[in-house]
């Protein structure tokens, strides 16, 4: 794939991974369906995508009829929430909050599925180490296909809050694309259940669009194919982002091309405790017996016998993290700046992040009971002690910001 992302080969990319999805749909299917020929497949592919875009911008597939996928996904932030709200605001009444930040839906197409033990493939580093809970989709990887992720906002109370499958079906046919999707539904919108089931395929189709959902296009892709420099600050911030006793935050956020030659996607889809403060922001936060601890749940329930999960949440693409103005999975810091300043300074003045108890003892990982306190990542640049010198300073801090946002979408050279 091109670094830019525009032309012919990534067009054929996104064509081929809607025509595999669906092939692998249809394989337990009637051997006509699986004897399609190949343009056939091309076809229903954009016919599926092009639906997916249409249903995506649709509020008539929430409850209130008022809350689209793009309310919380706003393209104009990198499919990301278009508001500093640590939680968004949905319901049949759009007055429910949710209990996540909302992430972006861009640059999720290479996420490997949820396993608890993985191991990158040559192309990618070493084969031989095992990386633990790695993959899946949402804060948790609960979910592994587009498709799957789709149906959870239109069927929580707290998002779409459609009260079922059928309650979608009914809104979808009485809407001006009705026919597009009952042709693809096999010519009858009477199936409540195959036609739900065809409207997650277009939206998961339409999420594998790259000009819209991995386009590459940063000014940091621009460089690695040699068309930008960097400015003396950015540079200066890419080298502290990856050096290991600085920022390290290529650790886990890798910025170096696969050894494939594939862009960095700036997460290892790894899973880690970075113990930010509670935030009181979150209704549900008001219960002080309430934790959202991730890989172990509430939303996740598989895994709730894995005390050594708790506290984990999904390492994100630091792609368009510039565009956010809501950081890490409670939505604690509004300000990249702010977010960047909580790794250097976490474990060295933790008073600056976390509230005091009642004796006046600074109480750390507060949004953490205590049984699970010790799932912190300790990794650098967490591995200090209070007092100690952080592992960056101010003007370091300002460095790794400006680098920050040369992973931001749509750069124009000149601009």
């Amino acid at each position: 794939m091109a670094a830019a992302g525009t032309g012919a080969k990534p067009l054929r990319l996104f064509l081929l991974v809607l025509c595999a999805a669906l092939l692998a749909a249809a394989a337990g299917e009637a051997r006509a369906d699986a004897e399609r020929s190949r343009a056939a497949v091309f076809a229903e592919a954009r016919a599926l995508a092009a639906l997916g875009r249409l249903l995506f911008f649709d509020p008539a597939l929430s409850a209130s009829g008022r809350m689209s996928c793009a309310s919380c996904h706003d393209p104009a932030f990198a499919y990301g929430p278009p508001n500093a709200l640590a939680v968004q605001l949905g319901g049949k009444d759009l007055r429910q909050p949710g209990v996540r930040a909302v992430p972006s839906l861009r640059y999720l197409q290479a996420i490997p599925q949820f396993t608890e033990h993985y191991y990158d493939s040559d192309e990618e580093g070493d084969a031989s180490v095992d990386n633990g809970p790695t993959g899946g989709l949402t804060w948790d990887g609960r979910v592994d296909r587009g498709r799957d992720q789709a149906r959870l906002p239109l069927l929580s109370p707290f998002e779409m809050a459609n009260a079922s499958p059928a309650a979608v079906v009914a809104a979808v046919r009485r809407a001006p694309y009705a026919d597009r999707l009952r042709r693809l539904a096999g010519g009858s919108l009477d199936d409540a259940d195959k036609v739900f089931d065809v409207l997650l395929q277009a939206l998961e189709a339409f999420e594998q669009s790259y000009r819209d959902f991995y386009p590459y296009t940063s000014k940091y892709d621009a460089w690695l194919a040699g068309k930008a420099t960097l400015s003396a600050q950015e540079a200066r911030g890419l080298a502290l982002f990856n050096d290991p006793a600085k920022g390290n935050c290529a650790h886990c956020h890798l910025s170096a091309r696969g050894n494939d030659g594939t862009p960095p996607q700036f997460t290892d889809y790894g899973f880690a405790a970075l113990g930010v403060p509670r935030n009181p922001a979150i209704p549900a936060n008001a219960d002080p017996a309430y934790y959202d601890l991730g890989l172990c749940g509430p939303l996740r329930t598989d895994l709730r016998d894995h005390p050594d999960y708790c506290g984990l949440f999904i390492t994100p693409t630091l792609r368009n993290v510039a565009t956010r103005r809501t950081f890490f999975h409670n939505g604690i810091f509004h300000d990249l700046t702010e977010a960047v300043a909580f790794y250097a300074s976490r474990d060295t003045d933790p008073a600056r992040w976390y509230p005091r108890d009642a004796s006046g003892a600074v109480e750390t990982f507060d949004d953490l009971p205590a049984a699970y306190r010790a799932n912190v990542d300790r990794e650098p640049p967490f591995d200090r002690h209070r007092g100690d010198k952080p592992a960056l300073s101010d003007a370091e801090i300002a460095d790794l910001v400006a680098f920050l946002k040369t992973l931001t979408d749509g750069y124009t050279a000149g601009k």
